[in-house]
């Protein structure tokens, strides 16, 4: 007798800090085409004027950052050819501007935005067009095809055993899916090794494990795995055993081992008998677990990409596993988007802004769709605080993810304490005199953490921008500053037996540029705090993210839900040569 595994549906239960340049690409997915709200600079011979060292950096919106090391002196970004004041570049080595340009300089994601430019369409403000060589334009024409291809053609199944890693299991993914698939399980796929022209089935069993992908070998073939292969377990191809038989399916063995037995029918009696296999309604739990809540022209708020401390008001554009294309209601033509999780914390219901004092601007266009407020059942619901004893006050530090520059913990401030357990968190060195870049975190948030975190976890803290008494120690800190630290008992010390372990493969979004998932693996686990890797990338784009965070898949997702999988980043010579031949500045 075969029994069936037990499956369930679980119930509902960011760019570096905005450059220096206001640049803020955190949550922006915008193509490197889209235009921003002033066009002035936006010219295609634009001149980039020298700074001194000395000026604070104006921002494109008016607001103002200073930099206190004014010896740092000037820098150009080897990508775009922008000027700006060195010490205010990105990475160690200050070649770039920003994330974006050290991106768009190494990584075969950016092909397509080099393309672009070289055939001539606008640049944004903050990058000049290429010369316009025909050789170049080849080369670009080039490199995007394989980009293309090297994304349809990435195998999980291969790259897991090449480099003899595992994948992070289901249940690791409270946010996507709950099974108790197990190795072992038997299941009934099509046979490919067969010289039928019609499709035939044969039963296959589970022989590892990895997200929503499993490797299989037919029965029958014992120890001999010449013909183990790959499988998404959620394809409709995949059934229990016994759907042939119900169905009316050939079971078919396969050409290789036919010669095998004689008797293939008393073989598979004995070799199922006390065997475990899927549900029957295998298939439907899986269609019912893609169906989602959100629908096209929802309105909902969402943090304004531009200004920080406040919100406004999208439409859902786009729902894909899940995940939103969210516009901005006033946005022109669509174009002003960006991705997240229906379960993120920087969307909510129309009205908690107001409801929990927190910035918010007013929509000035409203369009002729039909639009719905999203209901306030579907967003993620966070705990309920007592606020009226011991809470956290302005002013106390904390140590914080910061939300611009995920791979750093940083030395912050709360700025201001909104109801409902909501805080104003400002990066201390960095913020905008406006406070237009604080940014809004829970007070049982896993991305805040007492002062004293990092160093007890042996986690690098970095010390507000400027700061010169190095190395960094919190006792002086606070000292010179008259500040105190946030209460430990305040913060959330929940650690969830999340079932992930050093090495493991997952699907990651990039929060640096949210739309896209690329293909990751855990690094560090410290309590609940994963060490997120972009497989081919460079560790200083790493990113601290939640073990419960919407933002992370298990392999297989993106071929589950249709969405696109970033393969590991290559260093391709294409790019090199396309970037080595920018025009002089």
């Amino acid at each position: 007798v075969v029994s069936s595994v037990k499956a369930e549906r679980t119930p509902r239960s960011d760019r570096k800090r905005r450059d220096s340049f206001g640049m803020f690409d955190g949550y922006d997915s915008c193509s490197e085409e889209s235009t921003s709200s002033s066009s002035s600079d936006d010219s295609e011979d634009e001149v980039v004027p020298s700074i001194p060292a000395s000026l604070p950096i104006i921002k494109n919106n008016g607001q103002v950052y200073t930099y206190p090391d004014g010896k740092a002196g000037m820098a150009t970004c080897e990508m775009c050819g922008m000027v700006g004041v060195r010490d205010a570049f990105y990475s160690k080595t200050k070649r770039f501007c920003s994330v974006s340009c050290s991106r768009s300089y190494s990584s075969n994601s950016k092909k397509a935005s080099i393309l672009a430019r070289l055939q001539g369409k606008p640049p944004t403000k903050k990058a000049k067009v290429l010369q316009k060589q025909p050789l170049m334009a080849k080369l670009a024409a080039y490199a995007q095809y394989q980009a293309m291809v090297a994304g349809e053609s990435f195998d999980w199944g291969q790259y897991i055993c090449s480099s003899n890693t595992v994948g992070a299991p289901v249940s690791c993914f409270k946010h996507v899916s709950s099974w108790n698939i197990e190795v072992g399980v038997r299941i009934e796929v099509p046979n490919s090794d067969t010289n039928f022209s019609t499709k035939v089935y044969w039963i296959a069993e589970i022989i590892k494990l990895a997200g929503f992908k499993a490797l299989l070998r037919y029965e029958g073939f014992d120890s001999d795995t010449s013909k183990d292969f790959w499988c998404n377990l959620c394809i409709p191809e995949v059934h229990p055993v016994g759907w042939c038989a119900s169905s009316g399916k050939p079971l078919v063995p396969p050409k290789s081992i036919q010669h095998k037995y004689s008797n293939w029918k008393t073989f598979l009696v004995k070799r199922l008998t006390g065997a475990k296999t899927l549900p029957p309604n295998f298939n439907d739990m899986v269609q019912q677990n893609m169906q989602f809540p959100f629908k096209k022209l929802m309105r909902v708020e969402v943090v304004d990409k531009n200004y920080l401390s406040r919100t406004r008001v999208a439409l859902v554009e786009q729902v894909i596993g899940g995940r939103l294309r969210l516009v901005y209601e006033e946005s022109q033509g669509g174009a002003d988007d960006f991705w997240c999780h229906m379960y993120s914390p920087l969307i909510h219901n129309i009205g908690w802004s107001r409801s929990i004092g927190h910035r918010f601007k007013r929509s000035g266009r409203h369009t002729h769709f039909v639009r719905i407020d999203a209901p306030p059942q579907l967003f993620q619901k966070v705990r309920l605080v007592d606020q009226s004893g011991d809470w956290f006050k302005d002013g106390m530090k904390l140590e914080a993810i910061d939300p611009l520059n995920l791979s750093a913990i940083c030395v912050a401030t709360v700025r201001k304490v909104l109801a409902d357990g909501y805080l104003m968190i400002g990066v201390d060195g960095s913020e905008a005199v406006d406070g237009s870049d604080w940014f809004c975190y829970h007070g049982t948030s896993p991305s805040i953490f007492p002062v004293g975190f990092c160093e007890i976890n042996n986690i690098e803290l970095t010390p507000p921008r400027g700061y010169t008494k190095l190395p960094f120690k919190w006792f002086d800190y606070l000292r010179e500053t008259g500040s105190v630290a946030a209460p430990v008992r305040l913060f959330n010390k929940e650690v969830p037996n999340h079932g992930f372990r050093l090495g493991m493969k997952l699907e990651a979004v990039d929060l640096m540029e949210p739309r896209l998932v690329c293909v990751a693996t855990v690094t560090r686990i410290v309590h609940r705090l994963l060490r997120i890797h972009f497989d081919g990338w460079e560790d200083e784009y790493d990113q601290w993210v939640d073990c419960e965070s919407p933002d992370l898949y298990p392999v297989g997702w993106c071929q589950l839900t249709g969405y696109q999988l970033q393969p590991p980043a290559s260093q391709s010579n294409d790019v090199l040569i396309i970037t080595n031949y920018s025009s002089p500045a």
